[in-house]
């Protein structure tokens, strides 16, 4: 089991942090999130020599409950991190033709089917084209921008043979051996 949790989690000096109960509001220069936290996790804010941090406790005695203790504190984390720097996930698309461009508020995918895909661009999240074939998904809540940039790389999942499709930046694409004659 990771012991993360019991570390403290510094809060940046562009942060302020207000827990009140078991609801923990951050505000930051990207914006403000809130976080609610389970009933058998305390959270609190104190001060330590190299400045304010938040300090994740488990107060419940039950065993199922235990991870939550990590789960919490990872939460908190990200919302920190969200409402300070924020998140991106990069899509590259491969593939003769297939292109991406942002018309109003709409994504507008290019993917060799017989019609262009459209998709909604939510109000929390920014998606940007950096070029026809590289498109940025940015906002402070990691959970939703992960979830908008699956979205999108769910209309084309890269394939195996010539690795055509959607695929995030990082991700590497097991090619497989076409048919040998």
């Amino acid at each position: 089991m990771s012991r993360l949790a019991k570390n403290p989690l510094p809060i940046p000096s562009s942060v302020t942090i207000e827990v009140s109960g078991q609801e923990v509001k951050a505000k930051g220069p990207k914006g403000e999130m809130t976080y609610v936290a389970h009933n058998d996790v305390a959270v609190s804010v104190k001060d330590a020599e190299e400045g304010k941090v938040v300090k994740v406790d488990f107060v419940g005695t039950k065993s199922d409950t235990k991870p939550l203790w990590g789960t919490t504190w990872s939460n908190i984390r990200n919302v920190i991190t969200g409402v300070s720097e924020g998140f991106v996930r990069e899509l590259n698309i491969v593939g003769v033709g297939y292109r991406a461009n942002v018309q109003g508020s709409d994504l507008v995918l290019s993917l060799g089917f017989s019609h262009e895909v459209r998709h909604a661009i939510p109000s929390d999240v920014t998606i940007e084209v950096v070029n026809q074939t590289e498109v940025k998904v940015s906002g402070i809540d990691k959970q939703r921008v992960g979830q908008v940039a699956s979205d999108i790389r769910s209309y084309r999942p890269p394939e195996p043979y010539k690795g055509k499709g959607i695929r995030y930046k990082d991700e590497y694409i097991f090619r497989k051996e076409g048919k040998k004659k």
